[in-house]
């Protein structure tokens, strides 16, 4: 029997990352949160995570288990990540960008994927985390998924290259990008 925890694991996943204390990060796609609090954790009350989604609802839930964990260096935030200046940040000031299950939905993956190189200090990381191609319950259609190669290229052609593969669960595939 396959572990259940080896589905998605927002904890084992964030221990991939050399995110130092005090670090700046932003999650693309925060959801409610389901990373954001690992990071936070990461980054310690000395640094910032920006919790970007384009729910209303959705920051309302990251503002919520954030206090109810007692983390306070949280900032959830509505954001049209396939905006110009979406996040509203200023440029190269983010030390780390996880941008999980968020591509596949993004119309314009591209505009999503410049707003990170934007915001993300040069030679900094760039997570990404979809799922993969095999067909699972749950998640989306297989016609809405990117392949990895898929997206490393769109990646790599918004400034990004590739640094390493890293275990993102039974249905996922996670790749770490530099900024160039």
């Amino acid at each position: 029997m396959q572990d259940p925890s080896s589905f998605l694991n927002p904890e084992r996943v964030v221990s991939y990352f050399d995110i130092a204390k005090g670090s700046i990060v932003a999650d693309f796609g925060a959801g409610a949160g389901y990373y954001t609090i690992p990071l936070a954790r990461k980054v310690g009350p000395e640094g910032k995570v920006y919790a970007f989604d384009i729910q209303p609802h959705s920051a309302d839930l990251v503002r919520s288990k954030a206090r109810m964990h007692h983390i306070l260096q949280v900032e959830a935030l509505t954001a049209d990540l396939e905006r110009n200046h979406g996040t509203h940040l200023k440029d190269a000031v983010v030390d780390f960008i996880l941008c999980s299950s968020v591509l596949h939905q993004a119309e314009d993956k591209l505009a999503v994927l410049h707003e990170a190189a934007r915001i993300l200090k040069p030679g900094r990381l760039l997570a990404v985390i979809e799922w993969d191609l095999i067909p699972a319950p749950g998640g989306p259609k297989p016609e809405f998924r990117i392949a990895k190669a898929r997206a490393r290229e769109l990646c790599e052609s918004s400034g990004f290259m590739l640094d390493r593969e890293f275990e993102a669960g039974t249905h996922h595939y996670g790749l770490l990008f530099k900024k160039r």
